[in-house]
């Protein structure tokens, strides 16, 4: 890694002056925790005139109980979201994908906004700046080729957030917001299949908060599979919420993350409601996820060796909620 480039740091305290500051300076960066940004910094990918810190922005590092569900401030620490009482109680699932991401010390500054809105991943983008430049960079960054798909128009980079996955299954909203004022949609309509430009987000906005509905009898889990047990990003991750009623599914969703360019959410699996997670329903589950998901030559890890580990885990996952007590 190289030295950080110069530049300004501005400590915003209102959208305003994250506006004020994005108008100032057309290439700053917003900065949390910056675990992903600044390493990217060091690798030449990026030199932005000033970074912008946002965790003074009011509500950002709150978690709060409301009438219909719980607000996670897009600022909170993931060491915090792995261990608040709240979330633990309410959403377990989401509090053992936040504890999987990196290292203690990573989690200690890592944001849930930053995990969220994590860059893309390859293995032609994340190099060293001399590397890429002898490769005549790539489609994400200074470059006009995608290395993984020489002959396409986009970037293949892979999306590898943890917590998007879990958020997903448990139908979780996005609060966006600028200097205009604040709009929430659904969490999956926050991302877009482009590995150069994956996040939907208007030319001024960002993520301020994730709101959570509290459903009764819904189980949830996430697994992934890594090179280290440790550190490392998923290869591929599958999140799986679902409700039992008379021994039947009452509800599922199965969400992924490291296969495709944004965490994906799997469609299909409302064709298995009212029928038994038996050995059938495992084997369409399979089949949806190996159907759905696009895993390229974005690691060293052959890709089809991760759309088949995406799918094992998603049918693991699945039986073992269906089983669970909590679903009863």
């Amino acid at each position: 890694m190289s030295l950080l480039p110069s530049f300004e740091l501005i400590r915003a305290a209102s959208l305003a002056e994250v506006a004020a500051a994005r108008r100032l300076h057309a290439d700053c960066r917003l900065l949390a925790g910056g675990t992903d940004l600044i390493a990217n910094l060091r690798h030449g990918l990026g030199g932005p005139a000033a970074l912008v810190d946002i965790t003074g922005l009011p509500g950002m590092q709150e978690i709060a109980a409301e009438p219909a569900g719980i607000r996670i401030g897009a600022g909170v620490t993931l060491s915090r979201l792995a261990d608040d009482p709240l979330i633990r109680r309410h959403f377990p699932a989401l509090a053992e994908a936040a504890a999987t991401v990196a290292g203690p010390t990573h989690r200690a500054s890592a944001t849930l906004g930053g995990n969220l809105c994590l860059d893309t991943r390859c293995v032609f983008y994340n190099q060293s700046d001399w590397w890429r430049q002898s490769n005549d960079f790539c489609l994400k960054y200074r470059g006009t080729v995608c290395h993984v798909a020489p002959t396409g128009n986009r970037c293949h980079a892979a999306y590898s957030g943890d917590t998007a996955p879990v958020l997903l299954v448990l139908g979780a909203q996005a609060e966006l917001g600028d200097a205009d004022g604040t709009r929430r949609i659904a969490l999956n309509e926050l991302f877009r299949e482009d590995g150069a430009a994956h996040l939907a987000l208007g030319a001024e906005e960002m993520l301020l908060s994730v709101r959570l509905p509290i459903e009764p009898r819904l189980a949830a889990g996430y697994e992934k599979a890594r090179l280290r047990g440790a550190i490392d990003f998923p290869l591929a991750g599958v999140a799986v919420s679902l409700r039992r009623r008379d021994g039947a599914l009452d509800g599922l969703r199965i969400a992924l993350t490291g296969t495709n360019s944004r965490p994906l959410l799997l469609s299909g699996c409302e064709a298995l409601i009212g029928g038994p997670c038996d050995a059938e329903a495992l084997r369409q589950i399979s089949k949806l996820v190996q159907k759905q998901v696009s895993p390229m030559r974005t690691t060293i890890v052959p890709a089809h060796y991760r759309r088949r580990v995406a799918a094992a885990l998603a049918c693991r996952l699945a039986a073992r909620l269906f089983s669970s007590p909590a679903t009863a």
